[in-house]
């Protein structure tokens, strides 16, 4: 498989002002496993060297396709599978749109290749324990974010970490948990358990 190729196959699909391709309709032949990896770190690797064009990346992002624990990229004629070593996505970025009320604020979070996030349900959000390498000491759980079509995002640490800043606190006897609001729905970014 030759991303050149891949790429060309591509052509028209795809841009900022059209939607994402079907990807979920389309179920060509499996070509094979090409060299291709996105690191923990959000980077996007073919051959052991980072794609370097933003633009690069952001088309083969849009044609990302997960089954099971598997990830490929498809085209209409043709699938090849990728590694990917967490999420496909990291979480670089967070703003805030304010409602009439605080309960009517949306968060929104935007990805390495430029997706934008709108926190609004429930299920867009959950708790995970991370990679060992991006862990802390503890292991504690970190909020993972849904993308689109079942492919989610770590939120970076730095972006985390501001997030928790804008959280605040409910202690019950076992837990503390920390919330935010979004969409007016409460979502846990993370949570302590209090010493017995």
């Amino acid at each position: 498989m030759d991303l050149t190729r891949f790429q060309q196959q591509l052509k028209g699909t795809s841009s900022k002002t059209r939607p994402l391709p079907p990807v979920e309709q389309w179920n060509p032949d499996f070509c094979g496993d090409i060299n291709l990896t996105i690191a923990l770190d959000g980077r996007w690797f073919y051959e052991g060297s980072p794609i370097g064009r933003a633009s690069l990346v952001q088309l083969f992002a849009s044609v990302l396709k997960r089954e099971g624990n598997k990830y490929f990229l498809v085209t209409p004629v043709e699938k090849v599978g990728i590694t990917v070593e967490d999420t496909p996505f990291l979480i670089t970025q967070w703003g805030k749109e304010e409602g009439n009320s605080e309960g009517d604020s949306t968060y929104t979070f935007t990805t390495q290749t430029g997706d934008i996030v709108r926190l609004e349900r429930a299920d867009q959000l959950e708790l995970r324990v991370p990679p060992k390498a991006v862990q802390g000491p503890d292991a504690t759980p970190i909020p993972y974010l849904c993308v689109r079509r079942n492919l989610w995002a770590r939120l970076h640490q730095n972006t985390y970490y501001q997030l928790l800043e804008q959280a605040k606190e409910e202690t019950s006897s076992s837990t503390t948990q920390f919330k935010i609001q979004s969409n007016g729905t409460s979502f846990v970014l993370g949570e302590i358990t209090q010493p017995v």
